[in-house]
């Protein structure tokens, strides 16, 4: 087994955790102590809630209240953490806790796994990402639980309020609420809205950002061009989003807001999405097709690779360099923005394609939609995942 590890590539070697995470992730949540008594929860649905679990999406087929017991709570927000900050990331701390050292194969896979340039300062970065982890998830469940304790009972509050913060920070979309309900319960609730958005946009950014902006004490001019690309990009996106739904919804300010922050990636709503129009559905598409930050929580094609795709557009019609914030852009960045982009293109439309033959009955935004959320990690639904 070892000798079959060493010989293959550490791409392959991230893929192989995250399989062996999903399909002992399904087992657990199979198991009679993980099921509420009544409940006939289908092995594919288990297979699907792992899934969604561990790629930190959050489409659910089976409502995580209604169906598990806390216990199998306890899993699902084990499958989420894992998923969020990646299974090596995780496989390497435990390896830290335990006193030993990583070898040369294993910070190759870290590192290929955290989009890092370098193996220099490995384990300090992995440390960094584990107590980054805690204090965001902490805090969020601090501030969540005096939100969440004015309806339930303490110990029921404290318990829904950590799975939220492990959810918002990780950029899964899943809830306990029960009824498929979301946060709809609460969108007017401004202190939870707030709460949920910076967990999902400190979540998104990344942690090489997070931790920069600690080192640099959030002082702009000091701060790298990945750091400057992506925290700019991610604020325009979250304003155009809310200015684009604001305008096509009949939703709140908030709503808005909360909707441009969540559809990068997060998938919570406050509003039931099968209301909306198809210009925001359209809106909210982009939104979860560009996603979050490289080394973060979320997906999508991501904040840096849509920057770079529109500086070299600009270039190529301008005839001019592709320069960001001072920084020559590298030349072969464009290219490889272009291939993701396309790739992910592709991916859309056979899966949409693919989804509308299944299921013929659907709208095709629905299908779209649907889709895109799970290429982008999203989790946001109009409501027809349980019945596909």
């Amino acid at each position: 087994m070892f000798t079959l590890l060493k010989k293959l590539s550490p791409a392959r070697i991230i893929a192989l955790g995250f399989a062996l995470v999903i399909l002992v992730g399904s087992g657990l949540l199979m198991l009679p102590c993980s099921v509420k008594d009544g409940v006939d929860l289908n092995y594919i649905d288990s297979l699907y809630t792992s899934t969604s679990a561990v790629c930190v999406t959050g489409l659910i087929a089976v409502d995580a209240r209604d169906t598990f017991t806390p216990l199998g709570q306890f899993f699902l927000a084990m499958l989420i953490q894992i998923g969020g900050l990646g299974v090596t990331a995780v496989g390497a701390g435990i390896i830290v806790a335990m006193g030993k050292k990583i070898n040369f194969k294993g910070r190759t896979v870290i590192r290929e796994a955290m989009n890092l340039n370098s193996g220099k300062g490995l384990i300090l970065f992995v440390r960094d990402i584990f107590i980054t982890t805690l204090v965001f998830e902490l805090t969020g469940a601090a501030l969540s639980f005096i939100v969440f304790v004015q309806d339930y009972p303490p110990l029921h509050a404290a318990g829904i309020s950590l799975f939220h913060s492990v959810a918002a920070f990780n950029n899964s979309g899943f809830d306990i609420l029960g009824n498929y309900q979301n946060l709809i319960p609460y969108q007017s609730n401004v202190l939870l809205n707030l709460v949920t958005c910076a967990l999902i946009f400190f979540g998104g950014i990344g942690f090489l950002v997070i931790r920069e902006l600690r080192i640099k004490r959030f002082r702009w001019h000091k701060l790298s061009m990945h750091s400057r690309v992506v925290i700019s990009m991610s604020i325009f996106l979250i304003i155009a989003g809310t200015v684009l739904l604001k305008l096509t919804e009949n939703v709140t300010w908030l709503g808005a807001f909360f909707h441009s922050v969540s559809a990068r990636t997060a998938g919570f709503s406050t509003y039931s999405l099968g209301s909306f129009t198809q210009p925001g559905l359209f809106v909210l598409i982009i939104l979860m097709f560009i996603g979050a930050s490289p080394g973060s929580t979320g997906g999508g094609i991501k904040t840096s690779t849509f920057f770079v795709l529109m500086q070299g557009i600009k270039s190529a019609a301008t005839n001019k360099s592709e320069k960001a914030f001072h920084y020559a852009i590298p030349k072969n960045a464009f290219r490889k923005a272009a291939v993701i982009t396309l790739i992910g293109l592709g991916i859309v439309i056979t899966g949409t394609y693919i989804m509308i033959i299944l299921e013929p009955q659907l709208r095709l935004i629905d299908a779209m939609f649907e889709v895109t959320s799970a290429f982008g990690t999203v989790g946001l639904s109009t409501g027809i995942t349980p019945g596909l």
